[in-house]
């Protein structure tokens, strides 16, 4: 064989041994483990997490929301349950732009240069940790989604931050006198009724209404809150005591219902009135002495009440959330089942 034939021969086997070399020496052990890259890339990806901040970080920007949550059930360690900002929102830091993938330390933060999820369907968030599912702690709140809301959010009577339903009554801390308050409220009486009890009176039954609600209702008419030619004129110029005492007058007035569990279970309405009862009462009569009572209010007055709810004019967003999708045919049953919880 000539001898620049073997020269060459041994230039392509040297070069090949000096190639299978780097290869062994520069291609790390766990390439091609699962597939055309270094196999040991998969755990390090799945380790480089996004950046979680803490809620302590949301705090400067957020403080309403922070106190809210701060006092809410959802920062409960007493009972252990803690739910973050950032379960609901997301992490403050991602280590994803796109498709081009950076890692967390280099990633972007909230709020330069990233936004974080709002969640516009509360209804899947929520029943997460909160639908009634077999096995799951009795100690965790749990609901059947179908009949506790339909297809409300549930926004619409929680605060996302504090979801925990406002029981705390807002009775005056100021001693109420009902002697007092039955002289003033005797201008009442022209359209709610002698004693409180209207009677084909353009008024609601005010007697054994809960003192709270009177109190934050005759306010929110002082304050325009609630549009009322009628009652705006009539509490201009009435001091807090006054407000106080005819509070206190009407609610120590007797109001009884007429509801028991046979009537209600034999009622054709109960279906459309369950969505009222929560706050409301099965009888008329409200879980919250924040929230009026149903009982003794004619059948007209409850219907043009949910008109007002669903088309504006009156202003609640708890109410109109529940308004907005009832038919009048759906007011109208709603209004004769509670239309039984009358005034003895």
């Amino acid at each position: 064989m000539p001898r620049h034939i073997v020269r060459l021969v041994l230039i392509m086997v040297g070069f090949v041994l000096l190639a299978y070399g780097a290869k062994k020496f520069f291609t790390v052990d766990s390439f091609y483990q699962y597939g055309h890259y270094r196999g040991d890339s998969v755990a390090e990806i799945a380790s480089d997490k996004p950046k979680y901040k803490g809620t302590a970080y949301c705090a400067s920007c957020h403080a309403e929301q922070f106190a809210t949550w701060s006092k809410g059930v959802h920062n409960s360690a007493d009972i252990g349950k803690v739910v973050k900002c950032e379960v609901c929102h997301g992490p403050g830091g991602a280590r994803d732009v796109g498709d081009v993938f950076q890692a967390s330390a280099t990633g972007p933060d909230h709020p330069q240069n990233m936004k974080m999820v709002v969640p516009a369907d509360s209804r899947t968030l929520c029943t997460l940790c909160h639908e009634r599912l077999t096995g799951r702690p009795v100690e965790q709140r749990q609901i059947v989604v179908a009949d506790h809301a339909g297809t409300q959010q549930c926004t619409v009577c929680h605060n996302p931050h504090s979801p925990r339903l406002n029981l705390v009554s807002t009775v005056a801390s100021r001693p109420a006198d009902a002697a007092l308050g039955k002289v003033k409220a005797a201008a009442c009486a022209g359209c709610h009724g002698a004693e409180g009890v209207s009677v084909n009176l353009p008024g609601p039954t005010l007697a054994g209404q809960n003192e709270a609600y009177l109190v934050e209702a005759i306010k929110a008419y002082s304050t325009g809150a609630r549009d009322n030619a009628t009652m705006t004129a009539m509490v201009q110029g009435a001091s807090a005591d006054d407000v106080d005492n005819i509070a206190s007058y009407f609610a120590s007035q007797k109001c009884e219902s007429a509801l028991n569990p046979e009537r209600q279970a034999a009622s054709a309405d109960r279906s459309t009135a369950s969505k009222c009862v929560a706050c409301h009462g099965a009888n008329g009569v409200s879980t919250n002495r924040s929230w009026p009572n149903l009982m003794g209010q004619s059948r007209d007055y409850l219907v043009n009440t949910l008109k007002a709810y669903k088309d504006g004019t009156r202003k609640n967003g708890l109410m109109t959330g529940v308004a907005k999708n009832l038919s009048d045919a759906d007011a109208e049953s709603a209004a004769a089942y509670f239309v039984g919880a009358g005034c003895k």
